[in-house]
């Protein structure tokens, strides 16, 4: 979808990000309201605390962590309010995880893409 990126909380942000919207289900540590510039928190759309807790963020388990994810999102009824709000306008879902390629905004993004 050419209405949906992906950016980390903590860059600078940008006119060009659109709506952003955190997708993190905790707030991102150390950092004000003002300086996120978060628009919408959907942390209805974050993986499960079990989910996440099982993932720690570790690489040997991204695979199996997206898989479990995705199968997340197709019962989360937040889907249908993050594909409402792309189809009006420019999206960056914006997360907190460190790894730019090991987090659940990356799965996301592609699974809204599919």
């Amino acid at each position: 979808m050419p209405n949906l990126s992906v950016k980390r909380v903590y860059e600078e942000p940008s006119p060009r990000d659109g709506m952003r919207v955190l997708v993190d289900r905790l707030w991102p540590r150390g950092l004000t309201k003002e300086k996120a510039a978060v628009d919408l928190w959907l942390k209805e759309i974050a993986p499960t605390p079990t989910l996440r807790t099982w993932f720690d963020h570790r690489e040997d388990r991204f695979d199996a962590f997206a898989e479990k994810y995705r199968h997340e999102l197709e019962h989360n009824p937040a889907v249908a309010e993050l594909r409402a709000l792309v189809k009006k306008r420019k999206v960056t879902l914006v997360y907190g995880a460190h790894d730019p390629a090991i987090n659940h905004a990356v799965v996301l993004e592609a699974w809204l893409g599919a």
